[in-house]
This record gives structure tokens, sequence and C-alpha cells, in this order.
């Protein structure tokens, strides 16, 4: 299952970008400015999506399912960049 099925590159890049700034607010202290969190949301997405698979979890379709699962990623994504940023 891909993330954005059914988007366009405008629809990604806006759920990338909320998806990147939702996961900087709750990981406080990790944010990368408006292009850095549009691509932490992007790979996010991938992570999220994949992770979420594995563990048999479903967040919903379409836009905000999308959003969601890209936000958890991006989560994911900024705890392990903060592991490394530490070391």
């Amino acid at each position: 299952m891909e993330p954005f099925a059914g988007f366009g590159i405008l629809a990604v890049l806006i759920i990338g970008g909320v998806a990147g700034w939702l996961a900087g607010l709750i990981v406080r202290g990790y944010g990368f400015g408006i292009i850095g969190n549009i691509i932490v949301g992007i790979i996010g997405a991938f992570i999220g999506t994949w992770l979420l698979a594995k563990l048999g979890i479903f967040v919903g379709g379409g836009l905000l399912g999308a959003i969601v699962g890209a936000t958890i990623g991006a989560v994911v994504l900024l705890l392990i960049i903060g592991l490394f940023r530490r070391a």
C-alpha cells in the first residue's frame, strides 16, 4: 500500500508539510524548518505506512488518514534522528 496513492504532488507536499510540522510540535526541539519538515513528513509517511501495516493498525483512508499515518512516521523518524544527534 502506498502512502500517497491518489494524491497529486501538491497534496503530497501539503500532507508532508503538515505531518512534519505536527511531528515537530510533538517532538520538541527537532524541527528542521519548512523544507526540512516537508521532507521529514514525506519520508515519515513511508515509515508510518510500513510500521502501522506491520502492527496491523489502520488509521483510516483519505486525507486525514494520510496525515495521521505520515505524522506517526515523522515522529518516529524525528526520534531516531534525535538519538543520533545525541551520540
